[in-house]
C-alpha cells in the first residue's frame, strides 16, 4: 500500500502566519506539523509516500523531508497548482499510484492513541473497499459528518451540514482499495467547485464497501487549521511528552520502532538535532536508555 500526504492549500484561516510559510510547516510544539500525519502513515507500515503541495511550498517540503532513505522511506513529490478539493490528490497522483491501494493523510491532522497502530494495520489489510475514521466533536458542521443506524452501520455521509445528523466527524485519514483512482475520476466538482472527499467516500458507502471506525475515548484527533486549534495541538503534545516522557508524532522514532532503521541510524538523527530536548530523547532511545 502507498500513501499520499496532502500538504497543499493556502492556509487562509492562519493568516498572516501562512503568508510566509506553509501551514503544514508551522510548529506543533517541538516538530513541524507535517511530522504528525507522516508518522501516522508510517504506523500503518506505509513506506512509499507521495507529498503533494503547492508549487511555492513544495521546495520547502523537499528540503525538510528529502528523498526519505534516512528514515527507511521513499518520498516522491507532486504539485497541486490550485486547491480543488481533497479528492484531487488522487487525480494528481494517478500515474504514481499505478493502480495500487492507497492511504491519504491530511497534513494538518494529528491522531494519537495507544491502539492506533492496530487500527491502521487492520485498515491497510482490507483488500476491498475503503476505511475512514470518525471522531465525536462539538462542532460537526465544520466537517464531513457520518450518521449510523441502530446497528451501528454507517448509512450516510454529508459535507459540512447546517443541521448535522450526528456528532461524528470524518477525520483527515482515509484508506482506499486499488479502485480509488477510478472512483476519483467519476466524481464531479461540488457547488463549492471542489472534488469533495465526502463524494468519494459516498461512492464506497453506496456500494456497501465503506468501513467507518469510530475513535472513542482514549484517542485524540486534532485538526490544526486555526490559531486556536494550533495552540490546542501544541499544548496536547507538550502535555503528553512532559508527563509521560513518550514522544508524539516523531517520524525518526516511529521509523526505529517499526524496524525501518536501526539504532545507529537513529543515533545519527539524534546527533543532527543537537542538544534539543527532542534530540536528547532520540539519543536515549537509540542507546536503549528509554523504553
Amino acid at each position: 500500500m502507498k500513501g499520499i500526504l496532502l500538504v497543499g492549500g493556502s492556509g487562509t484561516r492562519l493568516h498572516p502566519m501562512t503568508l510566509a510559510a506553509s501551514k503544514q510547516l508551522l510548529p506543533i510544539y517541538d516538530k513541524p506539523m507535517v511530522y504528525y500525519p507522516l508518522s501516522t502513515l508510517m504506523l500503518a507500515r506505509i513506506r512509499d509516500i507521495l507529498v503533494i503541495s503547492t508549487p511555492d511550498d513544495l521546495p520547502q517540503f523537499r528540503r525538510l523531508l528529502g528523498e526519505g532513505s534516512r528514515l527507511g522511506l521513499r518520498f516522491s513529490y507532486a504539485e497541486q497548482p490550485r486547491p480543488e478539493g481533497i479528492a484531487q490528490a488522487f487525480r494528481i497522483g494517478a500515474a504514481w499510484l499505478a493502480g495500487e491501494a492507497c492511504a491519504l493523510a491530511l497534513g494538518d491532522n494529528l491522531i494519537h492513541a495507544d491502539h492506533l497502530s492496530s487500527l491502521l494495520r487492520a485498515a491497510g489489510a482490507r483488500g476491498q473497499g475503503a476505511t475512514v475514521f470518525a471522531y465525536q466533536v462539538r462542532d460537526p458542521e465544520r466537517y464531513g459528518v457520518v450518521s449510523f443506524d441502530d446497528a451501528g452501520r454507517a448509512v450516510a455521509i454529508v459535507e459540512k451540514p447546517s443541521d448535522p445528523p450526528s456528532p461524528w466527524a470524518v477525520t483527515g485519514l482515509y484508506f482506499y482499495d486499488r479502485r480509488v483512482g477510478e472512483f476519483a475520476r467519476a466524481i464531479r466538482p461540488s457547488a463549492r467547485g471542489e472534488l469533495e472527499i465526502t463524494d468519494l467516500n459516498r461512492l464506497y458507502l453506496e456500494e456497501g464497501s465503506l468501513t467507518v471506525e469510530r475513535l472513542g475515548r482514549g484517542c485524540a484527533w486534532l485538526d490544526a487549521g486555526t490559531p486556536d486549534s494550533l495552540l490546542q495541538a501544541a499544548t496536547y503534545v507538550q502535555t503528553i511528552q512532559s508527563r509521560t516522557g513518550m514522544l508524539v508524532g516523531c517520524p525518526q522514532e516511529v521509523a526505529f520502532r517499526m524496524g525501518f532503521i536501526g539504532a545507529e541510524d537513529l543515533a545519527r538523527e539524534a546527533a543532527a538535532l543537537g542538544k534539543t530536548e527532542l534530540g536528547l530523547m532520540l539519543a536515549a532511545i537509540a542507546a536503549g536508555r528509554h523504553p
